[in-house]
């Protein structure tokens, strides 16, 4: 029951917005990084997972809880291989600078693998610029889904100079993955067109991925979208309307609001949704 009930705290407590959100998050996290020291696999394996979902930073956030953040850190070391994988996969969402060393050697440990994967993805995720020659050194590797993650790392670093050392190390490149990290790459790093990752949104394999990444793009680049909104294809609307509403910019809306009375039903709903959620999201007080 209590494992139970922490999923559906962890399920409800992320549409809570604005002040709400703030209070919640003061005293949640405390509470929430205790439970990660219980006995039971499973209620610590909840906790993380939870951590990951609520605390993971939205534009008027304050800074992350430490208290909860440190203690996922020391549940890497948990016996449980379930546990520390999501332990990874709560710093990335956390972009928590202080994991970045840790993490780093995990990579380094594990090399490859389950493991290696969700480490690494963690690290591209905070994108401190101290992973760059890790990241660039997964390029020349033959493992595509490190190396789709390393170019994810470079491309959220921000640097141009990275556009170059992607494009050299993907000539040649034929793995469907690795060539859609690329495509967000040349958005993030040189102003490139988000139209193929929209239409990444039409195949089944890369659907979500697509989705990931233009959530992430339309941070602070919501004109980008403009385009996007209007084609004729009601499953890209609707992708594109689901992506600009868990943005969490409120920029967005103006593209959003329209579309709240398109003639297909899924794509109203869908912007009924992203509304919702970008004016709550909006509210500081």
């Amino acid at each position: 029951v209590a494992v139970e009930a922490l999923y559906a705290f962890g399920t409800l407590a992320v549409e809570a917005a604005g002040a709400d959100r703030r209070d919640l998050l003061r005293v949640s996290g405390p509470d929430l990084g205790a439970m990660l020291g219980v006995s039971d696999p499973a209620l610590r394996l909840a906790a993380v997972r939870v951590i990951g979902r609520l605390l993971a930073p939205r534009p008027l956030d304050e800074a992350v809880d430490e208290r909860a953040a440190d203690a996922v850190i020391t549940v890497l070391n948990d016996k449980e291989a379930d546990i520390r994988v999501a332990a990874m996969e709560a710093l990335g969402a956390l972009r928590y600078q202080r994991a970045v060393q840790a993490l780093t050697d995990l990579v380094r440990f594990y090399s490859r693998g389950s493991a290696a994967e969700a480490a690494l993805d963690a690290l591209a995720r905070i994108a401190h610029e101290s992973s760059a020659p890790l990241f660039t050194a997964q390029l020349a590797g033959r493992n595509a889904t490190l190396k789709a993650i390393a170019v994810e790392g470079l491309a959220r670093l921000g640097s141009r100079g990275n556009a170059d050392a992607i494009q050299g190390a993907l000539s040649g490149e034929r793995n469907e993955a690795v060539l859609a990290a690329s495509r967000f790459a040349a958005v993030l790093l040189s102003n490139g067109s988000i139209d193929p990752i929209v239409d990444d949104l039409r195949r089944a394999k890369l659907h979500d991925r697509a989705l990931d990444y233009l959530i992430e793009i339309a941070r602070g680049r919501t004109a980008l979208f403009t385009r996007a909104v209007q084609d004729p294809d009601a499953r890209i609307r609707v992708g594109v309307v689901d992506a600009l509403g868990l943005s969490a910019d409120e920029a967005a809306l103006p593209l959003v609001e329209p579309l709240a009375r398109d003639a297909d039903p899924q794509v109203s709903r869908a912007a009924a949704r992203a509304v919702a959620r970008l004016r709550a999201g909006s509210r500081v007080s």
